[in-house]
């Protein structure tokens, strides 16, 4: 593969500029990252009373969830390759002005059409942890950029353990339009902060943009991500969702043969082949789906009925806090996973991450009838995904040139995002099938969340092993970075300028 040409910044504004300011480039870029979090998991507490706030269906609504998930999953690796090409930082700040910019129309807006159309840009959003990981590697020096990448990675479970009790919150004592004027104001700061505080990277990929492979990309991942996550209410055999899947796998298969034969293509693929970097992103597809489980059952578990015998009956604000554990030990355990990964490699602790993942589900299954029971298996849970999500992007930054970070981390978040959307599909049709009557209300047995727990428990050691597969660094790798040769890719773009 030919060596990207790595195009320098002009000198002057970032050199004159007071260097206090470049101090803040890590807090900002994680803000950034919780808050992309925030934004995604804000809605949920909502949908339950949208149809009677909006007029419309409970399946309309869901298009609120749907509409994210889907535009997330098809701009990452498109924002992430044009990171690459026109510069991270710019990206970046595009990123954050579409999640602003549909946060704004939702609180303007009580119709639904908007709301969709507006939640469908906030998912443009998604592609801001991989591009912030991206500027963290070529600006912060080898001795920072472990505990830095850690940091990043872990503000998607941190935002997403802050984002549910607090728009919990904000609904039960204020207007729901509140919620989105919130996330709008933390929204211009961070495009702010952004602009002040975040260098844009010398390193860049240049040539044209592959406009043909991000439209057939968007259209076989919108078949696949449409199919998964409205099967359960259009039916698994159901003319639709079969056609659905059949038309994702046409179109992926002729994009597969176009980025082949593309000069600079969307996605590397000769690249992806390479067992480090397949096998990760083979591995960020079954922690997202492993994950994802957690929140989804322990959120339901919590509020079922105690008519159930099993179910506690919380608030919607009482189950925040119960996943709030979780995030906090996010925050903590990332300097940890940094560590793990310097001394031992990303690939060990990722392979630790999944397994205490799966310790995590086997304390769910043991006893998931008391409330600290509850708490401490889903803490475990999130101390696994803190060590595994912080290990992956790890494991891209050591296997791709600095010229395609961004778009093969957005890859990997793509895969982390088809892994939660198959998980959310897998837990609703094992709940589906393990349900009791409750008053006349059919509600999942505490078999059924236990199944979960048991197949997300699976997944992990699956996800376990395939970390356990990924090649490690060879001699050479391992001996320039106990020498400290190893640069910043800031300094080896100046160096080829």
């Amino acid at each position: 593969m030919d060596r990207p040409a790595l195009i320098p910044q002009p000198p002057g504004a970032p050199a004159a500029a007071p260097a206090l300011r470049y101090r803040f480039t890590i807090p900002v870029l994680a803000s950034g990252g919780i808050l992309m979090a925030v934004m995604q998991t804000v809605v949920i507490p909502l949908l339950p009373d949208l149809p009677r706030l909006t007029g419309a269906s409970a399946a309309t609504v869901s298009w609120t969830v749907t509409a994210t998930l889907l535009s997330g999953a098809v701009l990452t690796p498109v924002l992430g390759r044009a990171g690459d090409m026109y510069g991270k930082k710019r990206v970046l700040t595009v990123a954050l002005v579409l999640m602003t910019v549909g946060s704004v129309l939702c609180a303007l807006s009580s119709d639904i059409g908007v709301l969709i159309a507006a939640r469908a840009l906030q998912g443009g959003a998604a592609s801001v942890v991989p591009l912030s990981i991206s500027i963290l590697r070529d600006e912060l020096p080898p001795e920072r950029r472990g505990s830095a990448v850690a940091l990043m990675s872990s503000t998607v479970g941190i935002g997403a353990a802050l984002g549910l009790p607090l728009a919990a919150l904000v609904i039960q004592y204020a207007d729901w339009h509140t919620m989105f004027w919130l996330t709008s104001g933390l929204g211009a700061l961070g495009v702010a902060g952004t602009w002040w505080a975040v260098k844009e990277s010398p390193v860049r990929e240049p040539g044209r943009f592959d406009v043909l492979g991000a439209l057939g990309l968007a259209a076989g991942l919108v078949c696949l991500l449409l199919g998964v996550s409205q099967g359960g209410t259009w039916g698994w055999g159901s003319a639709r969702v079969l056609g659905l899947f059949l038309a994702a796998v046409g179109v992926l298969a002729l994009w597969w043969w176009q980025q082949l034969r593309t000069e600079r293509p969307l996605v590397d693929l000769k690249l992806v082949s390479r067992p480090r970097v397949g096998l990760s992103h083979v591995a960020a597809l079954l922690t997202g789906f492993a994950f994802y489980a957690n929140s989804l059952v322990t959120a339901q578990l919590v509020q079922a009925p105690k008519a159930t015998d099993y179910g506690l009956g919380l608030s919607l604000v009482a189950t925040g806090l119960c996943l709030l554990p979780g995030g906090v030990t996010m925050l903590l355990f990332s300097p940890l996973s940094a560590r793990i990964s310097a001394a031992r490699g990303p690939r060990i602790t990722l392979a630790l991450g999944a397994a205490v993942i799966a310790c995590g589900y086997a304390v769910r299954i043991a006893d998931s009838r008391d409330l600290w029971m509850i708490i401490v298996g889903a803490t475990v849970v999130a101390t696994g995904t803190t060590l595994a999500y912080s290990a992956l992007p790890t494991l891209i930054l050591r296997a791709v040139p600095a010229g395609q970070t961004a778009s093969a981390n957005g890859v990997n978040v793509l895969m982390r995002t088809i892994g939660q959307a198959v998980s959310s599909a897998a837990v609703a049709a094992v709940l589906v099938h393990h349900t009791s009557p409750v008053g006349g209300v059919p509600v999942p047995t505490l078999s059924g969340y236990l199944l979960a727990f048991a197949m997300a428990g699976a997944v992990a050691l699956a996800a376990c092993a395939a970390a356990l597969t990924i090649p490690g660094d060879t001699p050479s790798d391992g001996a320039r970075r106990s020498r400290g040769i190893t640069r910043s890719a800031r300094d080896e773009a100046l160096e080829e300028a």
